[in-house]
């Protein structure tokens, strides 16, 4: 064969795959399925069973409403963790972990009851502790991690009388 000579290879069309045919040219042309890929969560089921247990135990221990935010906070990421933490049912009873991995932020909110019962400095200790586990890249493992210190600082939920 000599340069620029081109070969035509003969198809047969009954030896195609469903979606397949020969174009005048001889070209065979194909359909195929897009199958777009699902979408990467930040934690396996496994680690979604924890963290909700996690969140129980705590709120129930300590009677606080803990909740857990991950997502984009934007610039003024203050700002913004203190909207979600105003739209929980109990406000004055909450306790809100607010998480932006992207843009490296870390929010604990807390409502007048709750932060009577977890100080400045306990929600200081637990964020390096969880910013800690995210820089080993584990937030499953973070979050679970300042849930508990939280909560152990907190203490039990007092007695009603």
């Amino acid at each position: 064969m000599a340069t620029g000579e081109l070969t035509r290879v003969e198809v047969d069309p009954s030896t195609l795959p469903p979606g397949a045919a020969v174009t005048n040219s001889g070209r065979v042309s194909a359909a195929k399925m897009y199958e777009p890929h699902a979408p990467s969560l930040p934690f396996t089921a496994v680690q979604l069973s924890t963290l909700d247990e996690a969140l129980t135990l705590a709120s129930r221990a300590t009677g606080l409403d803990f909740s857990v935010y991950l997502g984009g906070l934007g610039a003024e990421s203050r700002a913004r963790a203190e909207e979600l933490h105003a739209s929980t049912p109990r406000p004055t009873h909450a306790v809100l972990i607010a998480a932006s991995p992207g843009e490296r932020v870390v929010e604990v909110v807390t409502g007048e009851e709750s932060h009577r019962r977890l100080p400045d400095r306990a929600a200081k200790l637990a964020v390096m502790s969880m910013i800690a586990s995210f820089k080993e890249g584990d937030l499953a493992g973070g979050l679970i991690s300042g849930l508990r210190m939280l909560t152990d600082q907190a203490g039990h939920a007092p007695r009603q009388h």
